[in-house]
């Protein structure tokens, strides 16, 4: 039995190249200046988040965006390489990216029921572990992993408690993909509830 499946979590070293993940890095800190400028120039309305916000609660004040469509593109692309590692067949709910400013902090948590299987992915930026308790217990001091750009990874988002402590650096670009494991009820919610792939969030 593999590692994920033995600890509810593993690491996929170069799971995309490091070309590619400098060029995505580049493409979402880009994205974050175009959000930046359209909002400061009331070019659209506060409550466009089509080319992302900074009003996520969880970490407020930090730009992030659900469902960009390089994000989704990656996780299609990155599907089959989850089911071979997870040994499961699934299904793709969403993508959520988000860089990460100084002195943020992202607090334990578990996931939610979209979030099944999921993964991070460090698209580029200064270095930030992330710590997961793979026993599934809450409170107790975890593992840290230590990604490069371009390394990912993947854990039981339901049932993992998982964190970051203060960042330190200057920015850290990651990108979330979130399955399923492929069941009738997983069929209903496809893509989070959406009626396609890479379309806005409904809330």
């Amino acid at each position: 039995m593999n590692h994920f499946n033995t600890h509810n979590y593993s690491v996929i070293k170069n799971a995309i190249s490091t070309e590619m993940s400098n060029f995505i890095y580049d493409y979402i800190c880009l994205r974050r200046k175009i959000a930046n400028y359209l909002f400061q120039n009331k070019l659209i309305s506060p409550y466009n988040k089509q080319f992302g916000s900074w009003d996520d609660p969880q970490v407020l004040n930090t730009y992030s965006i659900y469902g960009d469509t390089v994000m989704e593109t990656l996780l299609l692309k990155l599907k089959p390489l989850m089911e071979k590692e997870t040994e499961q067949e699934l299904i793709e709910m969403y993508s959520y990216c988000r860089i990460y400013k100084k002195d943020d902090v992202l607090h334990r948590h578990k996931d939610r029921m979209s979030c099944e299987i999921s993964t991070t992915l460090n698209l580029g930026g200064d270095p930030w572990p992330i710590y997961l308790e793979p026993s599934g217990e809450i409170g107790l001091k975890g593992n840290q992993v230590n990604l490069e750009p371009g390394d990912m990874l993947l854990y039981k988002g339901c049932l993992l408690e998982h964190w970051r402590e203060p960042f330190d650096g200057d920015n850290c670009a990651q990108v979330f993909l979130h399955y399923n494991n492929k069941n009738e009820e997983s069929e209903k919610n496809k893509y989070d509830n959406r009626e396609f792939i890479g379309v806005p969030d409904k809330t």
